[in-house]
């Protein structure tokens, strides 16, 4: 089980630094005041019509970087940090939120299975490491652990597809919003600088995650396997 806290510490802490950044990226970026005098929410509103979509509502929801893209309720939600504010940091966020809501209305691949899997993860996520854990009590050598276990990591594996199908999700959403804010000349050339790092750092988040849960996967699979033979 050493091999697991140490990979469990060095997720956790890269995660930690990575986050750390992104808050210190956002607050100084949230100090570069837009030249357009544009909030959040009529950034958000004026992408969203830009690309033709009327159907989607721009709103307000409590915390900080809370901020997420709701397609079953076709709702771009803005936290509050975001949807009064006219920075830089504003600006990148919403409009990469809208970069969501865009991907929707175009039937983007990615998205429309990251969608189809959002009810296994939430029923899978919970159980995988229970399940694994329990085969490897009962012992691998007996066939049903080793069953559990490996039904276990197959409902693992379901949370680590999620992660790495979010990437191009996000990565994706982000360059939309680069492009429509460069195509309509919406910020000058340091808040477009400062609104492109702040959705660097972002995309980073998703990519330890993804990492981090691949990791895992990849742990308990030697683990389990490697224990059978």
């Amino acid at each position: 089980m050493i091999g697991y806290y140490i990979i469990i510490g060095g997720i956790a802490l890269i995660s930690w630094l990575v986050s750390s950044k992104l808050k210190r990226k956002f607050k100084q970026y949230s100090e570069v005041h837009l030249r357009n005098g544009m909030s959040g929410a009529e950034i958000a509103e004026k992408m969203l019509a830009d690309h033709g979509i009327h159907d989607v509502k721009v709103i307000s929801t409590p915390g900080m970087l809370t901020d997420h893209y709701n397609p079953a309720k076709k709702t771009v939600n803005l936290s509050e940090g975001v949807y009064n504010q006219r920075n830089a940091a504003a600006a990148a966020v919403a409009s990469h939120e809208c970069g969501h809501a865009v991907q929707h209305a175009k039937a983007y691949q990615w998205l429309q299975l990251r969608s189809k899997l959002v009810p296994v993860v939430s029923v899978s996520s919970g159980m995988s490491q229970w399940l694994i854990i329990g085969g490897l009590i009962l012992g691998i050598a007996n066939s049903f652990g080793f069953l559990i276990a490996v039904a276990g990591l197959v409902l693992m594996s379901f949370a680590t597809i999620f992660s790495l199908i979010t990437l191009p999700v996000e990565y994706d959403a982000s360059n939309r919003a680069l492009a429509w804010l460069k195509n309509k000349n919406m910020l000058s050339p340091q808040e477009y600088k400062s609104a492109e790092d702040s959705l660097k750092w972002a995309a980073r988040t998703y990519l330890v995650a993804a990492i981090g849960s691949l990791a895992m996967l990849l742990y308990w699979g030697l683990r389990i396997l490697g224990s059978r033979n």
